[in-house]
């Protein structure tokens, strides 16, 4: 199973508006930050904004935000908003109603387990819980997160010693 990537971008949008929460961020703005070209985040913005994840203001000042507080953004919640068709097989969307196997198939009720549990694995994480932790650290370190977020590393920045750098 994929996502698409207009699911992949609201999530970016997402976290991008939850790092700025003290001020309105623009298309132009986060467009440029990841690379997503400006009509299609403007697609994105207007669904996000119509199931009410973010909220937009329009004008010469205006910009979007987030609606809710990060941890009430369920990413089980947005990903359903988001994806048009969650079906992982074409039996589940209702697509293919005429299937010959109909009724001698145990597939469609694995896949639609699988589905569930994904999608319920999802649910247990907000948005809160994918933006950077505003943890204090000195200012000789900072956490490197990987962009699958499974793996996490302190780097410290320190002078080298002399013996370093001979």
């Amino acid at each position: 199973m994929r996502l698409t990537a207009m699911t992949d971008f609201s999530m970016r949008l997402l976290m991008y508006l939850g790092n700025h929460p003290e001020r309105l961020c623009t298309i132009a703005e986060i467009a440029r930050v990841h690379g997503i070209s400006e009509p299609h985040l403007m697609k994105i913005t207007h669904r996000l904004a119509q199931a009410g994840w973010i909220e937009t203001i329009r004008g010469k000042n205006g910009g979007m935000r987030l609606a809710k507080e990060p941890g009430q953004i369920s990413l089980g919640a947005v990903v359903r908003d988001m994806e048009n068709d969650l079906a992982v097989v074409a039996c589940l969307g209702g697509h293919n109603p005429e299937c010959i196997l109909v009724g001698q198939c145990g597939l469609t009720r694995i896949m639609q387990g699988a589905l569930d549990q994904f999608l319920g694995h999802l649910d247990r994480y907000t948005l809160a819980d994918v933006l950077p932790a505003k943890m204090n650290q000195s200012s000789s370190q900072r956490t490197v997160t990987g962009c699958e977020r499974k793996t996490e590393t302190t780097v410290s920045f320190t002078s080298p010693s002399t013996s370093e750098i001979t």
